[in-house]
C-alpha cells in the first residue's frame, strides 16, 4: 500500500468556482473527520471568496487532512509535448505553470485569471466566448489529458481545461485554481506533481461526477438537487444522512458528497497508483483522484 493513505484524519472536498467577481455561490467547502458521521460545509451559508478558501487552507484547514479540489489542476501537455506547443516561453512543468499564471494575472482582483486568458500567445490555444478560438485551440471539444482519458473510459464526458466556454467548462475554475496552488508555495503538497509524504496534509484534484458514481449515480444524473437525493447516495458511501430537507444547491451536495467519498477512497490503493499516471505524466499533467 503506499505510504500515508491510511493515516489521513480529515477530508475536506472543495467545489470550486472560476466566475468573476469577489464572492461566489459556486463556492462551497465540506469537512468531515475518520468514521460515518455526515460531512457538514464548512461556514454554512457564507458566500466564499477564493482569497478566503487560500486563507481557510493556510490558517484553518484541520492537520493531516486530504482535499480536494474540483478543477483541473493543469493543462494538457503529454499529447504535445508541451503546454503552449510554439511558444518560446511554455512552461515546462505544473508548478512553472501555476507560477505563470499567477505572474501574468497578478493585477487580476479576487485571484481571476482573465489576464493569462488574453495574453497574446496564451489566447491562442484557448476557446473563449465570442466566438474567439484560438488557432492553437484544435477543434472539437478541445485537447485533454491523459487522466482526461482515463475519465471517458469510466463513463464520463471530460471537457478540455482549454475551453472557457459553457456551463459545464472548467478551464475558468483551473486557471484561478492554478494561482491558488502557486500561492500556497509547497505548503500543501499536491498530488501526485508532489510525491505523496509520509505526514500532514495533502491536496489532490476531484471530479465530483466520479463521486456521485461511486455512489450509486449515473454520470448523465450526477448532480443532488434536494436532501433525499444526496442523502441516498450517502447512505450508499456508508454515511449518515445530512440534516435538512427539500433543495439544497448542487455546489453544496457535491462537496458534501465527495468529503464523504474521500473518506473511503483515501484508502484504496489502487487509486494512488493508476495504470496510466507515469513520471513524466505526474509532474506536467498531474491527475484526477480516482480516475483508474
Amino acid at each position: 500500500m503506499p505510504q500515508g493513505v491510511t493515516r489521513f484524519r480529515h477530508f475536506a472536498a472543495i467545489d470550486w468556482s472560476g466566475a468573476a467577481g469577489e464572492r461566489h455561490r459556486g463556492i462551497a467547502v465540506a469537512l468531515c473527520a475518520l468514521g460515518q458521521d455526515a460531512p457538514a460545509l464548512v461556514r454554512p451559508g457564507h458566500r466564499w471568496s477564493r482569497g478566503e478558501v487560500l486563507d481557510w487552507l493556510r490558517r484553518d484547514m484541520p492537520g493531516d487532512t486530504l482535499v480536494g479540489f474540483d478543477m483541473g489542476i493543469s493543462l494538457a501537455f503529454a499529447d504535445q509535448g508541451a503546454f503552449f506547443p510554439g511558444w518560446a516561453d511554455s512552461p515546462g512543468d505544473a508548478r512553472a505553470l501555476w507560477a505563470m499564471v499567477d505572474a501574468l494575472c497578478a493585477a487580476d482582483p479576487h485571484l481571476g485569471a482573465s489576464s493569462f486568458v488574453d495574453h497574446p500567445e496564451a489566447s491562442r490555444h484557448f476557446r473563449r466566448h465570442g466566438g474567439r478560438e484560438g488557432d492553437r485551440f484544435g477543434g472539437g471539444r478541445g485537447r485533454l489529458r491523459v487522466t482526461e482519458r482515463a475519465q471517458e473510459a469510466m463513463g464520463c464526458k471530460p471537457y478540455s481545461n482549454f475551453n472557457l466556454v459553457g456551463a459545464a467548462q472548467v478551464g475558468k475554475s483551473s486557471l484561478t485554481g492554478m494561482r491558488v496552488l502557486h500561492r500556497l508555495g509547497g505548503r500543501l503538497p499536491v498530488w501526485p506533481i508532489d510525491p505523496l509524504p509520509a505526514r500532514g496534509s495533502v491536496a489532490v484534484e476531484i471530479y465530483t461526477t466520479l463521486a456521485a458514481m461511486a455512489a450509486g449515480r449515473s454520470a448523465a444524473k450526477s448532480k443532488m438537487r434536494n436532501h433525499a437525493e444526496l442523502n441516498a447516495a450517502l447512505a450508499e458511501l456508508d454515511t449518515r444522512p445530512v440534516a435538512g430537507s427539500g433543495p439544497i444547491a448542487d455546489h453544496a451536495s457535491d462537496a458534501l458528497l465527495t468529503a464523504a467519498w474521500l473518506r473511503g477512497a483515501a484508502h484504496d490503493p489502487a487509486l494512488w497508483q493508476p495504470a496510466g499516471l507515469t513520471e513524466q505524466i505526474a509532474r506536467t499533467e498531474g491527475w484526477t483522484f480516482g480516475a483508474c
